[in-house]
């Protein structure tokens, strides 16, 4: 079970995790799914940078950082739709992604979005 960071525009209570329960909690009613996505593209900067680095070997680490912050963006809309639900938690948590076109990805968080007694 993960306790949001705070993001704007959303509660810091709000529970998100990968199981399918809230441990000491009870999931009274189920609202939907909470989604959100985030679609990036790499820029030219980013490219150059990686391409060297992809001749040395190694992590490419202008990539990672590009993921993690489309990660985080995603999080944030998923809590904020789901506080739009009314929900208390989301269970279920995934990401997923997949490429929209060359250069481009989208990265989808999403759950099951519920009340709680």
């Amino acid at each position: 079970m993960t306790q949001m960071p705070q993001h704007p525009a959303t509660r810091s209570d709000l529970l998100v995790t990968m199981a399918d329960t809230v441990p000491n909690g009870e999931i009274v009613e189920v609202l939907g799914i909470a989604r959100g996505s985030v679609v990036r593209a790499r820029f030219f900067g980013r490219d150059f940078m990686a391409g060297l680095r992809n001749l040395v070997g190694g992590e490419v680490n202008e990539y990672t950082k590009l993921l993690a912050e489309a990660r985080e963006q995603a999080l944030g809309r998923l809590v904020s739709h789901a506080e739009q639900l009314g929900a208390d938690a989301v269970v279920t948590f995934r990401f997923s992604t997949s490429t929209v076109m060359e250069g481009s990805a989208e990265i989808l968080a999403y759950g099951t979005a519920v009340k709680l007694k």
